[in-house]
């Protein structure tokens, strides 16, 4: 496809950021995160597959989805089970032709010291991560390689590059996917497939709440230039923007922070 340009007249910024006709999968959408890039994808135009765990929160943005008057499915899925996002691919192609856009955002976390950090839990945060991410990518890609594009987004973290106590298995898990997306979009940029990584500084994300006590949460606020946490919404623009086969059509391998500000700071 080619890009609009400027010259094309007063709907270009419009064009943008549409997705009309387009088909959007969003894994973890059952989430506080996923759930507003699942409706932010719908409003741009996107029919969108919400897909987890938990059907009643499934359902639920589902129908406000639909209540806004835009296309939107629940789909189960087990990240821990490559079986079981084969199944969501073929559960996703029932409302579409092709899918067009990939968010993979299911993600769990792990708080304790570093000494204490349990093989079990490692293995869960990497597990859920970093190996859902690979199948996601491997599974969804060559589907989108298959039908000559799409555009994937794998859902990091400011942690991937600034560490942060309590949290070794997550930073580690999030460097590797941001690791992973580079290489996986230079393995796929040939085909027309886009893979993009999104870096969230913090917000009122499941993960974060466990693990952000009054003193935890002074700490970081100290490093955030804007001083407060990020609002769900405020990641629907990054997303559409890393999506959009028009705004994000020369956009591929790169991380784009979401942050207030958190990753600028040194000091």
């Amino acid at each position: 496809m080619t890009p609009p340009t400027a010259s094309s007249g007063p709907s270009f910024v419009q064009q943008l950021f549409d997705l009309s006709g387009k088909l959007a999968v969003v894994v973890g959408g059952t989430g506080v995160l996923g759930q507003a890039l699942a409706r932010g994808l719908a409003q741009a135009g996107a029919t969108v597959v919400v897909a987890g765990r938990s059907a009643q929160r499934g359902q639920q943005c589902v129908d406000q989805i639909r209540s806004l008057g835009a296309a939107a499915h629940f789909a189960p899925v087990d990240v821990t089970s490559r079986g079981s996002i084969e199944q969501l691919l073929a559960a996703s192609l029932e409302h579409g032709p092709r899918v067009d856009v990939l968010i993979n955002g299911a993600g769990v976390n792990s708080a304790s010291s570093y000494f204490d950090i349990a093989d079990d839990d490692w293995n869960r945060v990497l597990q859920s991560n970093l190996t859902a991410v690979h199948w996601g990518c491997q599974i969804f890609g060559r589907h989108m390689v298959e039908q000559g594009g799409g555009a994937i987004v794998n859902i990091a973290s400011v942690t991937a590059h600034r560490p942060l106590s309590r949290v070794f298995a997550y930073s580690a898990s999030k460097a590797a996917v941001v690791n992973l997306t580079q290489n996986v979009a230079r393995e796929l940029a040939p085909h027309g497939v886009r893979v993009n990584a999104l870096c969230p500084g913090f917000f009122p994300a499941e993960q974060n709440r466990k693990i952000l006590d009054a003193q935890r949460t002074q700490a970081i606020m100290s490093q955030t230039p804007m001083a407060r946490f990020g609002e769900p919404d405020e990641l629907i623009g990054a997303t559409l923007l890393l999506v959009s086969p028009r705004a994000g059509s020369f956009i591929t391998g790169t991380c784009l922070y979401v942050d207030g500000g958190f990753t600028a700071m040194r000091f």
